[in-house]
């Protein structure tokens, strides 16, 4: 069987490139596409197995492998959850366009049926997991400020659970993951949850952005290391958005 390289490798590279563009689409993952480059490049290693002899499970395990270093560097690693949902809408993204590639070349055999069976497995998976895309992911905002001369970009969500206002100067509460911003905070904000009562080292800040629009209003950027949403350094107050 004859096989053109050139044309082999523009194939697999389009179809990894178009694989984690989708993935940083549906997440809304902040990334730069020289990153999604070099990801699908590294990818392209998988073309040594036209050259070698290897077994099924080698085969499974060395893209295995891949593909976490392909997500790791088109995406980078901020925390396990993050990284692990990467991988997962990588492989479903991959599956799905895998799947329509196979249905084009009518590569009809006698596995049609688990084919077929599999792939509406996956796309309910799929669209199960795209409905609590909707509700959560459309909260997610891009936020930029300056703090100590250092602008500050950040992945917020819009959280309605976050009222926190400071009693005194009667500004909302931006609540920043402490590990990203390093400041000494000047204010001690009270603030109530279910089950605690707690105060956040907060500081001033002002010339807000949301989604690249300035908002000129003046606020407080709480340090917590408690936020555990899936690709979010902040949890935006929703008083900020009033008169958007």
């Amino acid at each position: 069987m004859r096989i053109y390289l050139d044309i082999y490798f523009l194939i697999n590279y389009l179809f990894d490139f178009i694989s984690l563009l989708t993935v940083s689409i549906i997440l809304k993952r902040k990334v730069k596409i020289y990153r999604l480059i070099i990801g699908t490049l590294i990818g392209s290693i998988s073309m040594i197995t036209l050259f070698i002899r290897i077994n099924s499970i080698s085969l499974l395990l060395l893209k295995i492998i891949l593909s976490m270093i392909i997500i790791l560097v088109s995406f980078s690693y901020k925390d396990r959850r993050y990284y692990f949902n990467n991988i997962y809408y990588f492989y479903i993204v991959e599956i799905i366009l895998g799947g329509f590639i196979f249905l084009l070349k009518n590569n009809i055999s006698n596995n049609i049926i688990l084919y077929i069976l599999l792939g509406i497995l996956f796309i309910i998976m799929f669209i199960k997991n795209i409905r609590n895309i909707k509700t959560n992911y459309n909260k997610y905002l891009n936020i930029k400020f300056n703090l100590n001369n250092k602008t500050y970009s950040l992945n917020a969500f819009l959280d309605t659970g976050n009222k926190i206002i400071d009693p005194i100067l009667k500004l909302p509460v931006i609540i920043v993951n402490k590990d990203l911003i390093n400041i000494n905070g000047n204010y001690l904000v009270p603030y109530k949850t279910i089950d605690k009562e707690s105060v956040l080292e907060c500081t001033l800040c002002n010339n807000l952005y949301i989604n690249n629009k300035l908002i000129n209003k003046k606020f407080l950027i709480g340090l917590s290391n408690n936020i555990n949403i899936d690709g979010v350094d902040c949890i935006f107050n929703e008083r900020l958005m009033e008169g958007i």
